[in-house]
């Protein structure tokens, strides 16, 4: 057994990302709204950080430009000063060797990168809806259980069911398919019969079919508070429901025994019961969108302008400014300064960078949907992210960072980046049509239909072909589906 040394020569490729890099891409693909997050967040971790207020920020971009490059140039001058990293060696405290801190802190504010105006286009939600919310469905009929005449039993089973209500309205226990009131009796202790009678009580609240089982029963119970449970209406609830979700009025029909003419008006008072009663309930917050970026038309050009609205401005702080300028500071207290004044730098120079970013692209964008600007969705064209990336020589990652969760406010609505990026679809000229617009000539084809004789997709796609769109039926199927439009046997109307 023997041991030996030997020296081996290796090539190869690493990709090292740095803590500046990491922090460009990370701000990159925030929305608006998570940037303001945080660099909330970093004023409060970040001493050297402040915001400055709006009046002592220059206004012009360039400036603001020339400004983080002075602010490079001194981190490089900082780097350049500063001891090996095994800490052994103090700092120099020679006035030739001395960093000007007092001459770098009178240029120190950073500007936006766009003007901090961005016009009056947009509109907010009140105060009204923000501050306050509507009851919930438990809330609501907890309200009105004080009204109801409840046994002592009964008033154990109640919290239990108004529990156990999904948010539509039903009774519904997940992962037990049998008859939910069974369980409920079991847990609260009572029997079946009392469980059932405290849910027959709980059945009458407001609104009207809560509390139900399933479709059948939640109808019926809205059937009853009309005056219609022992009708037509009634029966065809009970035994022909599966055909009134297929618009088999044959079936019903001959079933029932009885004429079309009645069947279709009961038929008219089941299509006004509500087969969601809790849907005005759901719990679901509306969504709120800021757009990262505007698109105005002045004149005959677009102009492309940033957010930066509710954005902080950030500067050093004021606090530390007579703390740089003694000269007696401990070696230990610059070198914190100077860690942290690099860490803020790299997230102004990182904000800086992605508003740039943030502008090329969507410049990018509507120099290719320029006639989408002018006209609309019909006009939108097909695109993918390699034409924006080679446009503005950047890679095709970047620009999908950038498009990812972020809306421009155009003069056709706000649209998230990312749907300006469709598949094309061929005509029969040779040329190309974005799939949206494709989806948009479907719905208003379904939109004009007549209800009692609905396009087949095989129709919707011979009449695509008479517009010099080539399409296949599956693919105006999927396309449909997408649109959340029942086939043709679910859309047609049976009077």
């Amino acid at each position: 057994m023997s041991c030996e040394l030997k020296q081996q020569l290796r090539i190869s490729q690493q990709l090292v990302m740095t803590p500046q890099l990491q922090l460009a891409i990370k701000l990159l693909q925030l929305s608006h709204l998570e940037l303001e997050t945080l660099i909330r967040n970093e004023l409060e971790q970040n001493p050297l950080l402040e915001e400055a207020s709006t009046s002592t920020v220059a206004e012009d971009q360039s400036a603001a430009a020339e400004e983080l490059s002075s602010i490079e140039r001194f981190v490089g001058e900082v780097d350049s000063q500063r001891p090996d990293a095994s800490g052994d060696e103090p700092l120099k405290t020679e006035a030739s060797n001395e960093i000007d801190w007092e001459a770098y802190l009178d240029n120190y504010l950073l500007s936006p990168t766009t003007p901090s105006n961005r016009g009056l286009t947009e509109e907010l939600p009140g105060p009204e809806a923000t501050l306050t919310r509507g009851p919930t469905l438990f809330e609501h009929l907890s309200a009105q259980v004080g009204f109801l005449h409840l046994e002592d039993e009964e008033k154990r089973v109640v919290p239990l069911i108004l529990g156990n209500l999904d948010e539509q309205g039903y009774f519904r226990i997940e992962g037990y398919e049998g008859d939910p009131i069974i369980p409920v009796a079991y847990e609260a202790g009572v029997s079946f019969r009392v469980a059932a009678s405290a849910l027959a009580k709980l059945q009458t609240l407001d609104p009207v079919g809560v509390c139900a089982r399933d479709l059948e029963e939640c109808l019926l119970l809205q059937a009853r508070a009309a005056g219609e449970e022992d009708t037509l209406v009634g029966e065809i609830i009970r035994k022909h429901l599966h055909h009134l979700e297929s618009k088999n009025l044959k079936a019903i029909c001959e079933g029932l025994g009885t004429s079309a003419e009645e069947v279709i008006e009961a038929i008219r008072i089941i299509e006004g019961f509500d087969p969601k009663p809790a849907r005005h309930f759901t719990s679901e917050e509306p969504r709120y969108i800021t757009p990262d970026v505007y698109v105005h038309k002045v004149g005959g050009e677009y102009v492309v302008q940033v957010n930066d609205d509710g954005l902080s401005k950030l500067r050093i702080s004021q606090r530390y400014r007579e703390a740089l300028r003694n000269a007696q500071s401990d070696a230990g207290s610059k070198g914190f300064i100077q860690e942290k004044l690099r860490s803020a730098v790299w997230l102004i120079r990182s904000i800086h960078q992605r508003q740039r970013t943030i502008q090329k692209v969507t410049e990018s964008i509507v120099k290719f949907q320029r006639d989408f600007l002018d006209h609309g969705v019909a006009h939108l064209k097909p695109m993918i992210l390699k034409d924006v990336a080679d446009d503005i020589g950047m890679h095709e990652s970047t620009v999908s960072r950038v498009t990812t969760n972020k809306y421009v406010h155009t003069p056709q609505g706000i649209f998230e980046l990312k749907y300006f990026f469709n598949s094309g679809i061929n005509t029969t000229g040779g040329d190309e049509i974005a799939s949206e617009a494709v989806k948009q000539e479907i719905r208003k084809l379904v939109a004009s239909e007549d209800p009692r004789a609905p396009y087949s997709d095989q129709k919707i796609a011979d009449l695509l072909r008479e517009k010099n769109i080539e399409i296949a039926r599956r693919t105006v199927a999927k396309y449909r589906e997408m649109l959340g439009i029942l086939p043709s046997s679910k859309r047609k109307r049976l009077y």
